[in-house]
């Protein structure tokens, strides 16, 4: 798992294993405004590391200037298509 926080450089890379829950008992301590989630994430970690910033920075991942242009972008659709083409599959 990789954890970015916006604006922040640095990643923090989780190795191990992970499970979804429905326990109600761990659930309801995830509540926020009110709202609880339907499950959760349960991880045990193995391995933790925190990543120097360089890879962010040089991407400019955080620099909205370099973000391409909404419309440059593929759809959801042709995303989800092009997927499906490299499993080997064709979506009609």
């Amino acid at each position: 798992m990789l954890f970015v926080i916006p604006g922040m450089q640095e990643v923090l890379r989780i190795n191990g294993r992970a499970a979804l829950t429905t326990n109600a008992e761990l659930i309801e301590q995830m509540d926020w405004s009110g709202k609880t989630p339907a499950l959760a994430v349960v991880v045990e970690v193995q391995e933790c590391f925190i990543h120097c910033p360089r890879a962010l920075k040089q991407s400019g991942v955080w620099d909205t200037e370099k973000w391409p242009k909404p419309e440059e972008l593929p759809s959801t659709s042709d995303m989800f298509k092009a997927h499906l083409r490299m499993n080997g599959y064709e979506a009609k």
